[in-house]
């Protein structure tokens, strides 16, 4: 490899990072919808729907860097508490930040700032591996944060049976797809 590959290879690849004010702020509105979209292909489970969110809020942190993921992400969070219809089955409402979805609600931010801030150090679309790595970590938060808050509702053990398992291959199968979408952008974007 040539110097130029090895530092192309190597540098950040977050589109957003050095953009205009009002680039970035678009930026959270297209977020906030891909969110509420994502949220709206649901496989009905109890009591924790399987959905596209993790995708997008992963997606979001890798494409948005840290700071600005993590603010998008907890800008469709307040639009849901608003009770704008923009979570899993097109529900809104404060009742959704205390029932067994929270802890997942309440870790979006943090997965998308993790990811965000992997990506910002090379875990990104230009490194594959490492994206998909990144991705499963955010994965990750949103079931440790998920199963925690569902533990203290219904026990450990049920949380883990129905709130962590069940949603395993789908993390794998999601941060998959995640670190082939990046690959495949950031191939468009050199």
């Amino acid at each position: 490899m040539t110097r130029t590959t090895i530092a192309s290879v190597n540098r950040p690849f977050i589109p957003l990072d050095d953009r205009s004010l009002a680039v970035k702020a678009a930026a959270v509105i297209l977020g906030t919808a891909l969110l509420a979209l994502s949220s709206l292909v649901e496989v009905p489970m109890v009591p924790v729907p399987v959905t596209l969110q993790t995708l997008a809020v992963t997606l979001i942190g890798a494409l948005y860097g840290w700071r600005l993921g993590a603010l998008t992400v907890a800008a469709w969070l307040a639009e849901a508490a608003a009770g704008l219809p923009v979570l899993a089955g097109g529900a809104g409402g404060l009742a959704h930040f205390a029932g067994p979805t929270a802890g997942y609600l309440f870790a979006f931010p943090l997965a998308a700032a993790l990811v965000g801030w992997l990506a910002g150090r090379g875990w990104n679309g230009r490194r594959p591996v490492l994206a998909f790595v990144a991705m499963l970590a955010g994965n990750g938060a949103c079931l440790a944060f998920g199963g925690a808050w569902l533990a203290a509702l219904i026990g450990a053990e049920k949380a883990l049976a129905f709130g962590v398992l069940p949603f395993l291959v789908g993390a794998l199968l999601k941060s998959a797809l995640g670190a082939c979408l990046l690959s495949l952008l950031s191939r468009r974007v050199r």
